[in-house]
């Protein structure tokens, strides 16, 4: 699975995500400071899903029509560890039930959803 860090997304994650052999690029470091349009581009481009704490991915795709084909993953965590998300979407990653691609996922505390595009 290959995967698209946005800025916001924690670089203790990333590692973890990296060290179970995710093909996992992070914003941050290889793309600072670009806007999220340019974000759906890459994703779009790569075939990456983007992993995110940004609530502007779903207006993006439901409102501007900007649709990666891999899906965005959008996590509504208010207060946890670095590595947690990571170690969420690991295991989230190794349940084959979910299909993230040309859907919007959201995680939060004590949900996920899915909404197709």
């Amino acid at each position: 699975m290959k995967l698209l860090a946005n800025e916001n997304f924690p670089l203790d994650s990333i590692r973890l995500l990296f060290q179970q052999g995710f093909d996992i690029k992070s914003i941050g470091i290889d793309y600072s400071g670009i806007t999220d349009r340019e974000v759906m581009q890459i994703a779009i481009k790569e075939q990456r899903t983007i992993l995110t704490f940004d609530r502007d991915y779903g207006e993006l795709i439901f409102k501007h029509f900007l649709k990666p084909e891999k899906g965005v993953i959008y996590l509504r965590l208010k207060q946890f560890e670095s590595d947690e998300p990571g170690k969420i979407l690991a295991l989230l990653f190794s349940n084959k039930d979910f299909i993230f691609e040309r859907k919007l996922t959201v995680i939060s505390a004590d949900s996920i959803r899915q909404r197709s595009y």
